[in-house]
């Protein structure tokens, strides 16, 4: 089987001292929330290294779940200048414009009881725009044309089991170099929602696979985990580009893991509620659908949770930055409550977050809890932004490419 040839601009690991990860999760409309600190970020390096300095050109992998996994192709797929095709400030501009018709709201008095009928007759979202937005702006590029590697979760209903799309898998696997338009909708088909996904791959040879996936937060809404256990196979494998890297050396990963917010301020669902629930109200309940909450709110900690007590156990904690909030109200935590109202306040939860301590979980308690000393995460970005910065400059410097210049 031919091999898939590359477009990562981003100089492998083995010239550096970091692997550099950028992890996104799922969450609708609640998207919003990191693309607010993704902007941030990019700006932080746009003041080290200039106004063209992209999000693309220094992480090692960035992975992304659902809406992450849309995210995650803004920041990676090519322009027609080999560019990424997104800057990270026009990502919550392309929220703001467009969630409200990928998720239409119903409007009147009977409001509430179409939002019922429609979820006992099928997805609340024909998903008819959706496709249609993604096709369009992402057309045909392929995943192995990513401006550096990705890692988008899906779940392929039909085999009952996860079905992760990776750069790093492409070489030895065409038939998962698939068009990053069909991965993007698979990953984003939260059952309710949305309908499944199906799609066949064909390779030159004739050789396909077929898929049929729903949302990757059924397996991965916080693909942090997955986007670690990529890079930690190619180590296994000895991938060069990697050497002399070995298993377990968490002190080599810079990781920034991002949230998209979560209530528990213990006023949205209560067991004297739910003790009485059947189907319908698990799958719809005032708005929301609890089930999709309780799940991917609960993967996506237990995520948090593994890597908190890994990069803590290896002293390794100030290589490893979670920003998140579990404090949302209302109709913030909703992932598909799309109103001009709702979609503004999202907004300012971003913003708000970013002047927020860095917290990191209680490992007793499920909670964030502020790090000492460590400031705001405004000013862990910054840091971290110089670190970024640094080791993008190191493996130039380093890179055959550079000394073939001199």
């Amino acid at each position: 089987m031919e091999r898939a040839t590359y477009s990562v601009n981003i100089q492998p690991p083995c010239y550096g001292n970091l692997i550099t990860v950028l992890s996104i999760d799922g969450g609708g409309i609640r998207g919003i929330i990191p693309g607010v600190v993704l902007a941030y970020l990019e700006s932080e390096l746009q003041k080290l290294d200039g106004e063209d300095a992209r999000l693309a050109d220094y992480f090692d992998v960035i992975a992304g779940t659902s809406t992450g996994g849309l995210v995650t192709a803004m920041l990676a797929a090519p322009d027609e200048n080999n560019r990424p095709l997104y800057a990270a400030k026009e990502i919550v501009p392309f929220y703001l414009e467009n969630c409200p018709q990928i998720f239409p709201q119903a409007k009147g008095p009977l409001a509430s009881v179409v939002n019922i009928l429609k979820a006992l007759t099928g997805p609340k979202y024909d998903g008819k725009f959706l496709r249609k937005l993604v096709r369009g702006k992402l057309k045909n590029t392929k995943l192995h044309q990513t401006l550096t590697n990705v890692v988008i979760p899906t779940f392929d209903i039909k085999k009952l089991q996860p079905s992760i799309f990776s750069s790093y898998k492409v070489s030895g696997d065409l038939l998962i170099d698939a068009d990053l338009s069909d991965i993007c909708i698979a990953t984003s088909a939260a059952p309710t929602y949305f309908p499944a996904h199906y799609f066949k791959n064909e390779d030159t040879h004739g050789n396909f696979r077929e898929f049929n996936l729903i949302d990757g937060g059924m397996a991965a809404n916080n693909p942090t985990l997955v986007a670690i256990r990529e890079v930690m196979q190619q180590i296994m494998k000895k991938n060069p580009h990697f050497l002399p890297v070995k298993p377990l050396e968490y002190e080599r990963f810079l990781v920034i893991s991002i949230g998209t917010g979560s209530d528990k301020n213990g006023t949205k669902y209560t067991a004297k509620m739910s003790s009485k629930w059947g189907v319908i109200s698990w799958l719809y309940e005032n708005g929301s659908s609890p089930l999709i909450d309780c799940y991917g709110q609960g993967i996506a900690d237990m995520v948090d949770y593994h890597n908190c007590v890994i990069f803590e156990a290896l002293n390794s904690e100030n290589n490893y930055l979670r920003i998140d909030d579990d404090r949302l109200k209302g109709h913030e935590s909703s992932t598909d409550y799309a109103t001009k109202e709702n979609l503004e306040s999202l907004v300012k939860v971003g913003e708000t977050l970013l002047k927020k301590p860095v917290s990191r979980m209680n490992l007793d308690t499920g909670r964030y809890q502020p790090v000492e000393n460590a400031g705001t995460n405004e000013e862990a970005l910054h840091r971290f932004a110089k670190r970024l910065s640094d080791e993008r400059r190191l493996r130039e410097s380093k890179s055959p490419s550079s000394k073939n210049q001199d």
